[in-house]
């Protein structure tokens, strides 16, 4: 698998709350970072993080683009069961065919279009 292909098979997990893939494609040392979580590991966020997908009604990969030879960036869209949208963009590191960070950067709401 492509590094691309690796994380869009970490975001399918989480929406489908596949634990245990989740959990293979996540390396030992993964670290996790949001404006709401500072650096937390493998653990913290597979408690904390993973199982939040039933807060979306929907949720779409619009870009996804290999920066170098291990970062990927991508940018999403989803809507909460609030009816609100919103886009975000991740910049991910895959090693050996698996996550081992993830940074995560917040955009605002995003209208209907």
């Amino acid at each position: 698998m492509s590094h691309i292909d690796v994380v869009r098979a970490a975001f399918a997990a989480y929406l489908a709350q596949d634990r245990p893939a989740m959990d293979r494609l996540l390396a030992e040392d993964y670290v996790f970072t949001s404006p709401q979580d500072d650096h937390i590991g493998k653990a913290a966020f597979l408690e904390v993080c993973f199982p939040t997908a039933d807060r979306l009604r929907e949720q779409h990969l619009l870009d996804a683009v290999a920066l170098d030879g291990e970062q990927v960036c991508v940018r999403y869209e989803y809507e909460l069961k609030t009816g609100e949208r919103h886009r975000n963009v991740e910049v991910t590191t895959v090693r050996d065919g698996r996550l081992t960070e993830t940074q995560v950067y917040f955009g605002g709401r995003f209208p209907r279009g």
